[in-house]
């Protein structure tokens, strides 16, 4: 089986966002039950790295006024993993308020470190979700990205 990083990534988050139940603290157990669901041992590497980093990289964000109601230039390599649709899906996200400057910033770290190759809009959501969910006190913008990417799920269904 072919997986990649948000593959092993999104099993983690749809296996514990709607439990009770708080993912291992243990890498070693939570590797084993990834081991278990079918995912090879680097991807697994992997996704714990990127875990890793979304917690380590949002204490180091800070921002100030000016930040907020500034323009966001993306650099060359950024706009090389970033196409013109995915620049365009982040910044509407930040313009209807379900993303902050900062979340911004860890937003685009994480995508960056996924290390694949195409990432499209759709990704994009998924990791918003997961960038939202893993603070504290965004539980409405969190709500307000769920509505967007099921809402845009079901609407293509004829």
């Amino acid at each position: 089986m072919k997986e990649n990083v948000l593959d092993v990534l999104m099993y983690l988050f749809e296996t514990y966002v709607d439990t009770d139940e708080e993912p291992e603290a243990d890498h070693n157990e939570l590797r084993d039950e990834l081991s278990r669901a079918g995912f090879g041992d680097p991807e697994i590497d992997r996704a714990l790295e990127w875990l890793d980093g979304l917690t380590d990289h949002q204490e180091g964000l800070a921002f100030n006024a000016q930040t907020a109601h500034g323009t966001r230039v993306y650099n060359d390599f950024e706009h090389e993993r970033l196409d013109s649709a995915s620049r365009g899906f982040i910044s509407y996200l930040e313009q209807i308020g379900i993303l902050s400057p900062p979340q911004r910033e860890i937003l685009v770290d994480r995508l960056l470190a996924l290390e694949s190759g195409d990432i499209d809009v759709e990704q994009i959501k998924w990791v918003v979700l997961m960038v939202l969910f893993s603070q504290p006190g965004q539980e409405l913008a969190y709500a307000r990205m769920e509505d967007l990417v099921f809402e845009e799920s079901a609407g293509s269904i004829h």
